[in-house]
């Protein structure tokens, strides 16, 4: 009699070296790095978007008066800075100038560029949005990184190589150095 198939030790080693592929796998793409590293993609597309979107407010309008403050979008206390106060809007996403960037974008001849204000993707203590701006037509936009690739400790670190004045913050706008 001629039997054909696999015995159980040969079957336990397959699984076995399944196994341990499948191990090596996940510890070598870390997907919560991944994931990590996603919302800081998602967040550096959101920040550059309202930058841009400031552009052209500014190239429409004749007149720009700021009002001096920081507005963040996640309830918390926390800002870049522990000096620095925020007023919190409950990630209000409204381009009329009562969301998180007080510039009444509806007011510019083409209309909004935007049709609602991104929000953090994580959006809470830690990660949220900030705009501040003085008197003087300067403004900031910050985000925190939360990835290893983009933050102040790792790879293409974005935060300490932004021209800003914190190095834990990305920051952008006419002058990113507003000292938060």
């Amino acid at each position: 009699m001629n039997r054909k198939g696999f015995t159980l030790i040969e079957l336990l080693v397959v699984i076995a070296i399944l196994a341990v592929l499948a191990v090596a796998v996940t510890l070598i793409l870390n997907p919560a790095e991944l994931v990590r590293q996603g919302r800081d993609s998602t967040r550096l597309s959101d920040i550059g978007t309202v930058h841009r979107a400031i552009g052209l407010y500014f190239a429409d309008q004749q007149e720009i008066v700021f009002s001096t403050g920081t507005i963040c979008t996640a309830s918390s206390t926390v800002c870049p800075t522990s000096a620095a106060a925020c007023t919190l809007v409950n990630a209000s996403t409204t381009v009329d100038s009562t969301g998180w960037v007080n510039i009444n974008f509806t007011e510019m001849s083409t209309g909004a560029p935007l049709s609602r204000l991104p929000i953090d993707p994580v959006n809470n203590a830690t990660n949220f949005y900030v705009f501040s701006s003085d008197t003087n037509e300067m403004y900031e936009i910050d985000a925190n990184m939360e990835s290893t690739r983009y933050e102040n400790t790792g790879g293409d670190d974005v935060e300490s190589t932004d021209g800003g004045d914190n190095d834990d913050w990305y920051e952008v706008g006419n002058k990113s150095a507003l000292d938060l």
